[in-house]
């Protein structure tokens, strides 16, 4: 069953975690246009699983497989449809959770719905977001053309907090190799999650996501608004739990003198002196840079013994979940939010030129 987002753009994602392949298709993209198929698997290999200590050891190459809507790098105007293949799976991992649901997972909800529980989590797993990935690592170099670029970063990690984005004329650089802008705190990062990992634990935290280059009046009002197309396909990210945008719920502590943004004329544009709004208002852009944050829960498969019960003889039961799991999938989810966040905006910009 393909699961889809969007009105002017439609990407629909199918297939499961421990399926023989994942895959995702993608229509109204314009034809003609030239796709960096090496920057595309660049961007994919920032959330392929394996490569780092604070990832999963499953390993998976990730490498799209092209069936259809893009010719030589160029893309042809039918329906576009990749698929990656998933080479390393391990179901014999979850034999201890074929009736026992796994906390904080959609087992429960999902044994309901359709009777069993899929292993690795089926279509519910994080391993979705990698077809949804080839469809935003796409979408990302469309807006790029367009002088739109979106970038994101571990905002904070149990706690320890990176360097938030500024909204100035510049924007702040973003490492590489483990997304921070601060380096020294992405080592205090990366210490936290080896030591929850030897506990046999898992944290969560937040990533801030930055867009540029969008014109003023894109958007519109209740549920055409910006902020409501970024949020749907935000939490198609299955770890999302919260998002704002702004200064988002500290809004709440403040007065409207302080929270309001004064306007400006500078250079011949208007412009506002701060960015509390986080570029949308009314539910459309205001030129400013789009800062949003977007809060991920700690992988709920843990090694440590967890409460549950037998579906099958509806009695008490304790699991100690096995398998390969991201003691933090924040790092990870970084380019996964992006690639959300860039399709969101695509669809809307679509909307503006259509009509």
């Amino acid at each position: 069953m393909a699961i889809g987002f969007g009105q002017n753009i439609r990407v629909s994602i199918y297939g499961a975690s421990h399926a023989p392949q994942i895959g995702v298709t993608v229509e109204g993209l314009p034809k003609g246009a030239p796709v960096d198929v090496e920057k595309l698997q660049a961007f994919l290999t920032r959330r392929a699983p394996g490569r780092n200590e604070w990832s999963t050891p499953r390993k998976e190459a990730d490498a799209p497989e092209f069936i259809s809507g893009l010719e030589d790098g160029i893309i042809t105007g039918e329906k576009l449809e990749a698929i990656i293949r998933n080479t390393n799976t391990r179901p014999q991992d979850y034999g201890n959770v074929i009736t026992v649901p796994r906390p904080a997972h959609a087992d429960y909800p999902s044994w309901v719905k359709q009777g069993k529980i899929e292993t690795g989590g089926g279509r519910w797993s994080a391993r979705m977001t990698a077809p949804l990935c080839i469809a935003g690592g796409i979408v990302l170099q469309l807006l790029e053309e367009m002088g739109i670029n979106i970038k994101a970063h571990i905002k904070s990690i149990g706690g320890i907090e990176d360097v938030a984005f500024s909204g100035g004329e510049v924007s702040e650089e973003v490492d590489t190799e483990f997304p921070v802008i601060d380096k020294e705190q992405g080592e205090k990062m990366k210490a936290l999650i080896r030591e929850t990992k030897k506990a046999g634990d898992s944290v969560g935290g937040i990533i801030e996501c930055e867009i540029r280059g969008m014109k003023p009046g894109i958007g519109d009002a209740l549920f055409g608004g910006l902020e409501s197309s970024i949020s749907q396909s935000i939490f198609a990210i299955p770890a999302v739990k919260g998002i704002e945008f702004g200064c988002g719920f500290k809004v709440a502590e403040m007065k409207g003198s302080q929270n309001n943004d004064p306007f400006i004329i500078k250079d011949g544009r208007v412009e506002t002196v701060t960015n509390n709004h986080g570029g949308i208002l009314g539910g459309m852009s205001s030129g400013m840079p789009i800062i949003f944050r977007a809060a991920l829960k700690p992988t709920p498969s843990i090694g440590m013994e967890q409460q549950s019960v037998n579906l099958a003889t509806m009695e008490p039961a304790t699991l100690a979940v096995k398998g390969r799991h991201d003691p933090c999938i924040v790092p990870r989810a970084v380019p996964v939010v992006e690639a959300a966040a860039a399709i969101a905006i695509y669809d809307v910009i679509l909307g503006e030129i259509n009509g």
